[in-house]
């Protein structure tokens, strides 16, 4: 594999890789969440839709839609791959898509934000960057030879976290 390999992750998705680059789009209230392990060059990719489980309806569970349970599962992938225990994160998305309400239900972005974030903090992976919030979607892409996450928005400049 070369540097161009693109690893998709679609949504309520989650996949490792030692090499390429790992890539979602649509995070509107999801969450994108990023764990590398620099000194093996492994990164991980969850597109988390929901902050937790229990608002499964279903009896089987998409475990890469939660933040509970994709975080978990992210860390175990990459383990099984080689990673060290010495893993860092990054987060994007999480925006408030509808901003003029303020019922509990519809703060999705928020409350993903907050859940991935309990997550880390649950199995000490600590957070060294993040680009969430606002009220506008974004595209991700982490660089697994560099740990690099490049943000897209619409009508924004890229950023490099």
């Amino acid at each position: 594999m070369t540097e161009r390999t693109l690893v998709k992750v679609a949504m309520a998705d989650l996949n490792v890789s030692r090499e390429g680059v790992l890539k979602t789009v649509g995070l509107g209230s999801c969450v994108g969440v990023t764990l590398y392990d620099a000194k093996n060059k492994i990164g991980g990719m969850a597109h988390i839709m929901l902050p937790s489980s229990s608002l499964s309806r279903d009896g089987a569970i998409n475990l890469a839609k939660y933040a509970d349970t994709a975080i978990p599962e992210l860390i175990r992938r990459m383990r099984e791959l080689g990673a060290s225990p010495h893993l860092e994160a990054k987060l994007a998305g999480g925006a408030q898509m509808f901003a003029f309400s303020t019922s509990e239900a519809l703060r999705i972005g928020p409350r993903n934000i907050e859940s991935c974030k309990e997550q880390l903090k649950r199995h000490s992976i600590p957070l060294i960057a993040e680009d969430t919030g606002g009220n506008y979607g974004r595209t991700i892409e982490l660089c697994c030879r560099t740990g690099i996450l490049y943000v897209r928005s619409v009508h924004r400049k890229v950023k490099e976290i």
